[in-house]
């Protein structure tokens, strides 16, 4: 765009040079009076002189409009006095009649086009270097000027009046003409450089979510070390003294006490390996706290206005309860971002009475968003754990249920339900701490036992 419109702006004085000055010049030239034909030589060679300066002038003004350096002042000002100059000649040309053969009416439409050509390759490029509004007032005060010295050679108010209509033709066609291309080019620049703004924020931005990603990965690495090893630390201790106590017992020859120590071993490493089974599926399980500040940090990256409420009741919840509602809130999430075209989204957790007598409360997750095309995902083929159907076959664990649709018109809403949360949080709670402080008792125990079992 930028080459059409150098190649336009280079071209558009020479057009309008051939167009209106060489049409008055050339019959001077060829059956005119010595005076005419002088008149008529100068007047052509300045203005062939205005479009050489104008070629590059122009140029230099539109790269000063750009913001891409200034205008030599020797260009400009070579300019300038080179459409003096052209004035001064067609105020001499109307004053001596000298504007070409023909009625009166040729020669004051002669001399129109050439007042009219006159100042324009300066004018084309003085617009680009000022305001409009600086233009407009100098080319008023250039024009008033001009008018004086046609009155001051005679011409009448009827003469006057077509040359001021002239003058005010030439600036506004120059306005239009160079200024208008050039905004254009500015804003198709603007645009071009907000383009790369944006593609360079979206690398930074990934990036940055590549580093977090690590980031995250890394901790979670550090959580499940140090719960395997909180878990594991202690039995494997244990498991260590009682092997040395059973093989103390049998050099000592009571096999029947260092069968019974053995015992104990194989039991606790079954212990073990249920603890670490319970410590990998905590590890896979979503945490539905994090679900929440998670879905509103990434849905508020995309510009998208997203409100969490009830987040801090997600702890009351079970651990169950709270990996279904979690991957609920993340496949919900996705979709928001993956379809549609949303603007706003809104995530609540709350707890509603049960609808039976003794009924426990019911947890209720809600996300809705303005963005219909959000629809629910697509049903996934069977084993994939995705969609609609992964969420119900979750929620079903927990005896929970799944509503998913379009409301009013323009809203996507899902809904995920599940009864007895409270009840089921406090029995999970209540079994957790009590297979806790068995598996506690019975470690002390063994300690113990052991301890007793060396010393004797």
């Amino acid at each position: 765009m930028e080459w059409q419109s150098r190649i336009t702006y280079r071209s558009i004085t020479w057009f309008f040079c051939a167009a209106w000055s060489a049409t008055a010049v050339g019959p001077a030239l060829s059956h005119g009076r010595t005076v005419q034909v002088a008149l008529a030589a100068a007047l052509g060679t300045v203005n062939v002189a205005q479009c050489a300066v104008a070629h590059v002038h122009v140029i230099a003004a539109l790269d000063q409009h750009l913001g891409r350096g200034a205008v030599p002042r020797g260009w400009h000002r070579a300019a300038g006095a080179l459409a003096v100059v052209a004035v001064g000649l067609v105020v001499t040309v109307m004053a001596t009649g000298s504007a070409g053969g023909g009625s009166t009416a040729v020669k004051e439409g002669s001399v129109a086009t050439l007042l009219m050509f006159a100042p324009m390759p300066f004018a084309g490029a003085y617009v680009l270097m000022v305001p409009p509004r600086r233009f407009l007032r100098h080319s008023l005060l250039a024009g008033t000027a001009t008018l004086a010295v046609f009155a001051a050679t005679g011409s009448g108010l009827v003469q006057l009046g077509a040359l001021a209509f002239v003058l005010t033709l030439c600036s506004v066609l120059t306005l239009v003409t160079w200024r208008c291309g050039a905004w254009s080019l500015s804003v198709m620049w603007d645009a071009e450089r907000a383009r790369e703004e944006s593609e360079r924020a979206r690398e930074i931005s990934e990036r940055a979510r590549d580093v977090e990603a690590r980031l995250a990965v890394a901790e979670e690495r550090l959580r499940f070390a140090r719960d395997l090893h909180d878990v594991m630390g202690r039995n494997l201790s244990v498991v260590a003294l009682k092997s040395e106590l059973a093989v103390q017992l049998a050099r000592r020859g009571r096999s029947e006490d260092a069968v019974a120590q053995m015992t104990e071993v194989q039991r606790i490493a079954r212990e073990s390996q249920k603890e670490v089974r319970d410590v990998v599926r905590g590890y896979r399980a979503a945490d539905l706290g994090a679900e929440l500040a998670g879905a509103h940090g990434v849905l508020t990256a995309a510009g998208i206005d997203c409100t969490v409420t009830g987040a801090d009741s997600a702890d009351e919840l079970s651990a169950e309860v709270q990996s279904a509602l979690g991957w609920v809130v993340r496949e919900a999430t996705t979709n928001v971002l993956r379809h549609g075209d949303a603007r706003r989204c809104e995530v609540s957790l709350r707890t509603e009475a049960g609808a039976g007598p003794g009924a426990g409360a019911a947890a209720v997750l809600t996300v809705e968003n303005d963005g219909a095309e959000a629809a629910a995902p697509t049903t996934p083929p069977p084993g994939r754990g995705s969609g609609l159907a992964g969420l119900r076959e979750r929620l079903a664990v927990v005896e929970g249920t799944l509503e998913a649709g379009v409301r009013g018109g323009d809203s996507f809403r899902v809904t995920a339900t599940v009864p007895d949360a409270a009840r089921k949080s406090d029995t999970a709670q209540k079994g957790d701490t009590a297979q806790k402080g068995d598996a506690a008792r019975t470690v002390e125990e063994v300690e113990a036992d052991g301890v007793a079992r060396v010393a004797r």
